[in-house]
């Protein structure tokens, strides 16, 4: 019997509630979804939208993200709440450190992936996760980052200047009508990084609201992270 994949859609994968340990002493609550019968090829590691307005491991992107790719790219997909961030998986120790604190947030989940032997971690950025990630992410275990809808705020051009050095991928997912950076500003910005692809995204908002703009934003990870298994089918 063939389906149509729906917002609401969960594919299965072997999926476990996982705890991390950041250097100053907190614990977070997260999740690892892998793929149900076979190892990982890479692995998503997720840094969710700001924690003050709403944004935790469940941002829907993010909860689409492990549902569907571990089954249809067979990828690891972690995900977590930073510092007193909270969501129906729980609450994680400590309170928000406005982008500041959550660098040990950053480290503890990269420390989770190679303690577990998880392969390629990429991180993939969201609004407020763009810049944890263009900040904090300049780890060698890093394979490369996806950064979606970045307001390049907190993260100045000297983080772009350091990702530059860094060397790894670095894509950038602009909405055409996102309410911060739109995809002209996003290429100028975004220039100083020889190896920065943007990519503009006709139509999308800043929270990528409706399943066409979420399999634009799964279909580009893909194409990255394991382009073998793109494009990603519609139905199961």
């Amino acid at each position: 019997m063939v389906a149509e994949i729906r917002a609401s859609t969960v594919l299965p994968a072997r999926r476990e509630n996982i705890e991390l340990h950041t250097a100053d002493g907190l614990t977070l609550v997260g999740e690892l979804a892998l793929p149900e019968n076979r190892p990982p090829v890479a692995t998503l590691v997720c840094l969710h939208p700001l924690p003050t307005h709403g944004g935790m491991m469940d941002s829907h992107v993010m909860r689409k993200a492990s549902y569907r790719l571990p089954a249809l790219a067979d990828l690891a997909v972690l995900r977590f709440n930073t510092r007193g961030t909270t969501s129906e998986r729980g609450t994680s120790q400590g309170a928000f450190g406005d982008g500041e604190d959550e660098r040990f947030d950053v480290a503890a989940a990269l420390e989770y992936a190679e303690f577990h032997d998880l392969p390629q971690p990429w991180l993939v950025g969201w609004s407020f996760g763009t810049e944890l990630a263009l900040k904090w992410g300049r780890d060698p275990l890093v394979a490369g980052a996806i950064l979606l809808s970045p307001p390049l705020r907190r993260a100045s051009d000297a983080d772009l200047d350091a990702w530059a050095e860094f060397g790894r991928p670095l894509v950038a997912l602009v909405p055409e009508l996102d309410d911060y950076l739109r995809p002209e500003e996003a290429r100028t910005r975004f220039a100083r990084v020889p190896q920065a692809e943007v990519v503009g995204v006709d139509g999308a908002k800043h929270l990528w609201v409706g399943e066409p703009s979420v399999r634009i934003v799964l279909d580009e990870i893909v194409k990255r992270v394991n382009p073998a298994a793109g494009p990603l089918p519609t139905q199961v």
